[in-house]
């Protein structure tokens, strides 16, 4: 087995290790997660990816290894809006807090399933079809420049989404208390309760983001290696990024500009294939952390105005 090799199964081990704990341990009893707690998990997640990039850096290679934190670090910028209307499903539904952490480890698993399903695909069409690339290019760009300009809707009907519906039409739903439970037995019948509604929108809610993730990942690395740790490894800290910035999240506005920029570039780069131009992933992570870095540091300077 090579280095590549070993890395991948050690990063199967921590990860499987983790949610097989977390799941004994943290998940038995409904909690709140409290600030304290979040801050330790976010810098166990943060630290131990970048243990794992140095691992890439050291065993692997420098440009593996800055395709690696090139695409974790669009991957938790990409988050961020996700997060956002993580919270907005949940004030929606009025789900008790207590039980916003049963439902993002369930979440964050089925992630870990469709984006491994997703990357699978991709790498697959990419290695037999490698102008796809070019296409991907183009709709970051174009992705990118709709993002910049776009506003964030602080009400949103879920009610009325069409994912909603279909649940609502096809699956029987209980009105009852759920207790924390997904599905409950009524009158001999097994019905879903709204912890397992509101966990089917935060689910489809993050197929929908890896639509623009997996492109922007496979358009800095089209090693699904790469692809596929940067994302999980940045997926798995969602939840614990969740619980430490859930009340600070919206004085983060310029962030959005910062992930505009980042889009728009690596959809240009992408496409400047095309001409023979390439960007080295050193300069690209360069550039990548610099617009992360500058978006928090102007939504500190020049807060949002109420």
């Amino acid at each position: 087995m090579d280095a590549q090799g070993w890395l991948f199964l050690l990063f199967g081990l921590v990860i499987v290790g983790f949610l097989v704990f977390d799941l004994g341990f943290f998940d038995k009893k409904a909690h709140v997660v409290g600030f304290k707690t979040a801050l330790v998990q976010s810098i166990f997640w943060i630290v131990l990816s970048l243990i794992f990039a140095s691992l890439i850096f050291i065993f692997i290679g420098h440009e593996k290894g800055a395709e690696f934190l090139s695409a974790y670090l669009t991957e938790k910028m990409l988050s961020v809006d996700n997060l956002f209307v993580i919270m907005l499903v949940f004030t929606f539904f009025n789900l008790e807090e207590k039980y916003h952490h049963k439902v993002l480890f369930w979440g964050i698993l089925g992630a870990i399933v469709f984006r491994a399903l997703f990357i699978t695909m991709g790498s697959m069409i990419v290695n037999e079809f490698h102008w796809v690339l070019y296409v991907f290019g183009a709709i970051l760009i174009y992705t990118g420049i709709k993002l910049f300009g776009q506003k964030k809707e602080e009400h949103i009907d879920f009610e009325n989404k069409k994912r909603v519906k279909l649940a609502k039409k096809y699956l029987r739903f209980s009105t009852n208390p759920h207790n924390g439970q997904f599905t409950v037995r009524e009158n001999g019948k097994i019905y879903f309760t709204l912890m397992f509604l509101v966990l089917l929108v935060v689910e489809t809610t993050d197929l929908i983001f890896a639509l623009d993730s997996i492109p922007a990942v496979f358009a800095i690395s089209q090693d699904s290696f790469i692809v596929y740790t940067s994302n999980i490894f940045a997926v798995m800290g969602l939840r614990a990024l969740f619980f430490l910035v859930e009340n600070i999240l919206h004085k983060f506005h310029h962030l959005q500009k910062g992930l505009s920029f980042v889009l728009i570039f690596i959809g240009a780069k992408m496409l400047a294939g095309i001409f023979e131009v390439h960007i080295s992933s050193i300069v690209s992570l360069i550039i990548i952390l610099a617009a992360l870095t500058l978006s928090l540091i102007l939504s500190v300077i020049f807060p949002k105005k109420l």
